[in-house]
């Protein structure tokens, strides 16, 4: 049974299908405009290290709709930001909440915070997975493609976060991946053996145009992550021919999808042209953060 989701590889290929199941019947019965209190009295406690736009706010809508609550912790308003351990401000949460969402620095604080929670904990991002995007991500590949098997999934740019949780989902799915990224800024190493472990077809290699070569699945992030904001200028020089645009496009296949998990510079790794392309699954990959984090919500809450 899930109790916390730390890793998109905590769960099984079972468990995203039925997160993914449950989120497209949400998706469903909320443009009926029909939502049910299935999560009546219960409260998720939100700790952001980082700032969010849609990390905070689908998980706050998400709450509400279900017909709980969230509460919202910047880490500098808290005891936490003070010098209280982690793991004193774990066992004092689970007392008052029903589940700890943390977006934070260091993945070793969802560590600890699992460990000394009797509550569920999620991972609303660390500094090397990003497991309730891919969810999102997820709910989008299988709205456009109708299927996960041998799905040719192409990530150009930074060996990131995304990227990371994104090898793992690949391999659990069946998705063959190819990574194209400049020399120094590959993904880690431990989630490619890892994804190779569990059966994954993951290749890393430097040139994005031959990665691009019959994707049905073209996908990338920032190039200057949070707290990467020292190496800007070194960074935009080294991933300048990394760039998503319409020549990239032109290697991939006609139907290919095009995902961002935002915020999008328009102009560095991505186009506007693309952004607002036909190709584009931007915005509904934006919008599936909401009812895929129902889904998870209801399976670690209720």
């Amino acid at each position: 049974m899930l109790s916390h989701l730390l890793s998109i590889a905590d769960l099984s290929f079972n468990d995203i299908i039925n997160i993914l199941d449950s989120a497209s019947d949400l998706k469903e019965k909320r443009a009926r405009g029909k939502t049910k209190d299935i999560l009546r009295d219960k409260t998720l406690a939100m700790i952001f290290e980082k700032s969010s736009t849609r990390t905070r706010i689908s998980f706050e809508v998400a709450m509400t709709e279900l017909g709980g609550h969230s509460i919202y912790l910047n880490y500098r308003d808290i005891q936490l930001g003070r010098g209280e351990s982690v793991a004193d401000t774990a066992k004092v949460l689970s007392r008052y909440v029903h589940g700890i969402m943390a977006r934070v620095y260091k993945h070793e604080t969802l560590i600890e915070l699992s460990r000394n929670s009797t509550v569920p904990v999620i991972n609303g991002l660390c500094d090397i997975e990003h497991p309730c995007q891919i969810l999102a991500d997820l709910l989008t590949i299988r709205e456009y493609k109708g299927k996960f098997k041998d799905l040719n999934y192409s990530w150009i740019g930074d060996g990131n976060n995304v990227c990371n949780s994104t090898i793992l989902a690949c391999a659990l799915t069946g998705m063959k991946m190819t990574v194209a990224c400049p020399e120094g800024y590959e993904p880690g190493n431990e989630f490619v053996e890892r994804a190779k472990e569990m059966g994954g077809r993951i290749s890393i290699i430097s040139d994005p145009l031959k990665a691009a070569i019959k994707a049905d699945i073209l996908s990338t992030d920032v190039w200057v992550s949070m707290g990467d904001e020292e190496e800007h200028e070194q960074r935009l020089n080294d991933f300048k021919a990394y760039q998503i645009n319409s020549k990239l496009l032109e290697q991939a296949k006609h139907d290919v999808m095009v995902l961002h998990c935002l915020p999008a510079h328009r102009g560095e790794e991505i186009t506007a042209e693309v952004v607002d392309g036909p190709n584009s699954a931007v915005f509904d990959q934006a919008e599936n953060r909401l009812h895929a984090q129902k889904a998870l919500l209801l399976k670690l809450l209720s």
